[in-house]
């Protein structure tokens, strides 16, 4: 049977951890309580000769007789006294509802069991506080939501100029309303009712002229019958059937500029709709927190009960039932009302339509899943092995092929093999966070419906290795054969447009929603100053720096493949052309600048200087990216200077960015010694060996200083082994990070999204 503890553990909200019991903490006063009750050791004279058969009778009898000499009657004194109390607010706001108990009767632990209430009545003060702020929140975001739904067809543009109209000035809004209630049959008039009682309000249109059709009729906007019997439903209604009429016919009569945009509302309905899945989400977890700490509660009650030989939970648990966070059901009321309206507005009354949105099914894990990543691994290891050994045999690392397959295979193979191995840390960062219960989907703002575990990272990394691989294997055989060289070297570029025809497949297959999310962050990224700067934009963003190796092979193979080298075999072109050259600086600084732009348009939006500060740690990274460079074509005593100081200052930088801004270690003031006071992996000293590992892997760039005297293909290959590095470096940098985002969270309280409103109160 798992423990409470455990499970409480398990299902608690990690984002709320600190506004639950402390139910670790309470077992800890109850261990104290025991240990106090225990009798010290005393010398015993009487001997004992166990368990006598008639103990159970003796004590029956006592039972009896002391409840003949007591009447007949059970009295069960009152142990303690909980008293409700009302203090002042913080900040001079509302009285604030306390409990404070006093015990009414003396223990023999007294001073243990006095500490204990103590701590217990503060839990429950502040398991009522947090409720009580929480409920209010949802309730105003329930009430936005609500009037935001509501004014959805009516923007805002509608409230700006005024008009005449019977000689009276009322607004465009008004006007717009005149128009509608012109359209609607006088048989028509509880569904106007209903609209104002929704808060839409229709001027008396008694002395206006009802518009007529060429019979005399009135035109009536209501094409089908569908009753309006609640409010609710008479607004879904009017908004879907009035559409085509005032479309058609508002630039008649209110003129070109106040045309409704469909663009517009529907964006806007989308937000509201997102809004509202988030507060049935938030709801939710906040019904789960009531009867969590109800259950918390009510279990270190019954271990007091059982150390002390006291009824206490009865008298106490009554009081905590009678509290705000177990006697409300405004959550419950709320989460009906959500749950009501969603379906009605956005699932057309079809409620197991509206559940997929508002209870989104999570992806299930698949025994499939572990067995095909299983079978790519063990495909991987052996088509390796093979072109290792058909590697070796055909001579393909000799001198005289050495050049010609470096240049025309491994800028393509290489930039595959570390896009996997990126893919494959990606796998293990999920795992590790799930293991340490950090939301990475809430963080990123990913659908939990559709977002990747780690079983499905390695899938995409043990499969894309295993058909680089093959392809490989292929490529060496086909040349073995006797086949020429012109078309066999085409295999790498064929591999390539299949890829990239992959990631852009419209076809729901194979990850779509993940590959499209991709694209959608990619685009994000290389137009950064003009789009709002999401986590998850400048969390890729900080990938692509550490991949300007891989972006460096992509250039290499564009030139391949589009200048025709393959066919010629002239590498001059994309060695020392002056347009690859200069490509070379781009490639090398797009990542930062991009990253930089980020930064700067953050700063724009936020007005924080520590943004300003992170643009200057990518503006360093260009400098000394581009005097390596440099350096690499111009090997002099003056550039290796520029190398070493530029490169200095920004290791220096990126340092300190790493360990105090990223992940929020080296604080002098820390309980936990220059680390942070909160932690996530219990052993501590896995920081001190992160810490160390990173600040290896950040002065790799001393390679391009010491340089080696090696051949093509080992120069080469240390190349990769310095890029492969790199990324495993990212990989490591990337559980902290989220950690220390998710620790942000959770000492904000933050467990949903804020979907902003399109429309305001007014």
């Amino acid at each position: 049977m798992v423990k409470f503890s455990k499970e409480l553990e398990a299902q608690l909200i990690p984002e709320w951890k600190d506004a639950f019991v402390n139910y670790w903490q309470l077992k800890k006063h109850v261990k104290k309580i025991k240990m106090a009750r225990k009798p010290k050791h005393v010398p015993d004279t009487n001997y004992d000769f166990g368990i006598s058969i008639f103990d159970p009778i003796c004590r029956a009898i006592n039972k009896i007789t002391s409840r003949i000499h007591s009447g007949g009657v059970k009295e069960k004194p009152e142990i303690i006294q909980v008293k409700r109390k009302f203090r002042e607010g913080n900040d001079g706001g509302e009285e604030e509802e306390i409990y404070e108990t006093e015990l009414d009767q003396l223990f023999s632990e007294e001073d243990e069991v006095k500490v204990f209430f103590e701590t217990l009545d503060d839990e429950l003060n502040k398991v009522n506080q947090f409720y009580q702020t929480k409920e209010t929140e949802f309730l105003e975001r329930v009430i936005g939501a609500r009037k935001n739904w509501r004014l959805k067809w009516a923007p805002a543009s509608f409230h700006r100029p005024i008009h005449h109209v019977a000689g009276t000035r009322i607004s465009r809004k008004a006007k717009v309303n005149i128009v509608i209630a012109q359209r609607i049959h006088k048989s028509d008039d509880d569904v106007v009712a209903a609209l104002e009682k929704n808060g839409i309000n229709f001027i008396n249109s008694a002395t206006t002229t009802r518009a007529k059709t060429k019979k005399g009729k009135p035109k009536v906007a209501l094409r089908i019958d569908i009753p309006a019997t609640t409010p609710s439903r008479t607004i879904a209604a009017v908004t879907s059937m009035l559409w085509e009429d005032l479309v058609n016919n508002s630039k008649k009569e209110l003129g070109t500029a106040d045309i409704i945009n469909r663009k517009k509302i529907q964006c806007a309905e989308k937000m509201i709709r997102g809004a509202f899945v988030e507060l049935y989400r938030g709801l939710g977890l906040l019904k789960t927190y009531s009867s969590l700490n109800m259950l918390a509660f009510t279990k270190i009650l019954k271990k007091f009960d059982k150390v002390s030989d006291q009824q206490v939970s009865v008298s106490y648990l009554k009081v905590v039932k009678k509290s705000h966070f177990v006697s409300s059901d405004k959550v419950l009321r709320l989460m009906d009302e959500v749950e009501s309206l969603f379906t009605q507005h956005f699932a057309n009354n079809d409620r197991k339509k509206a559940m997929k949105f508002l209870r989104p099914q999570h992806h299930k894990d698949s025994h499939m899943l572990t067995f095909f990543v299983g079978l790519f691994t063990g495909c991987f290891i052996t088509l390796f092995s093979v072109y290792v050994i058909l590697a070796h045999l055909s001579g393909m690392f000799s001198p005289g092929i050495e050049a010609t397959y470096m240049e025309t295979v491994y800028p393509i193979f290489s930039m595959f093999a570390l896009l996997s191995l990126h893919m494959f840390m990606y796998g293990c960062n999920l795992f590790m966070w799930k293991t340490t219960r950090i939301n990475c989907n809430f963080i990123f703002e990913f659908q939990s419906s559709t977002a990747l575990n780690y079983r499905d990272a390695f899938l995409i990394c043990t499969s894309l290795m295993t058909a680089v691989v093959g392809a490989m294997v292929i490529h060496l055989i086909l040349l073995s054969e006797g086949f020429s060289p012109l078309q066999v070297n085409t295999i790498p570029g064929i591999l390539l447009l299949c890829f990239m025809a992959l990631l852009v497949c419209p076809l729901n297959i194979l990850y779509r929603p993940t590959r499209y999310c991709f694209i959608r962050v990619i685009r994000n990224i290389v137009c950064s100053p003009f789009y709002k700067v999401l986590l998850v934009d400048f969390f890729m963003a900080d990938q692509l720096t550490s991949q300007i190796p891989l972006l460096r092979h992509v250039e290499s193979a564009a030139c391949y493949f589009l200048a025709g080298s393959f066919k010629t075999h002239n590498y001059d072109t994309c060695k020392s052309g002056k347009l690859y050259m200069e490509l070379a600086y781009v490639i090398s600084f797009a990542p930062y600048y991009w990253r930089a732009m980020q930064c700067a348009r953050r700063w724009f939006d936020e007005s924080n200087i520590d943004h300003l500060a992170n643009l200057g740690k990518y503006v360093s990274a260009m400098v000394a990216a581009g005097a390596r460079i440099t350096y690499a074509r111009q090997q002099s005593e003056l550039w290796m200077a520029i190398v070493l100081v530029t490169s200095l200052v920004a290791t220096v930088y990126q340092l300190y960015w790493d360990f105090v801004k990223d992940w929020g270690l080296l604080n002098p003031k820390s309980k936990n010694q220059w680390l942070r006071d909160d932690l996530l992996l219990k052993n501590k000293s896995i920081y001190y060996v992160s810490i160390a590992l990173n600040f290896v892997l950040r002065v790799a760039w001393l390679e391009t200083v010491l340089r080696f005297n090696a051949g093509m293909f080992e120069k080469r290959l240390f190349e990769f082994f310095l890029a492969s590095l790199e990324v495993i470096r990212r990989g490591h940098w990337n559980y902290y990070r989220l950690e220390n985002e998710h620790l942000n969270n959770v000492g904000k309280f933050r467990a949903v999204k804020i979907v902003p409103l399109p429309f305001s109160d007014g």
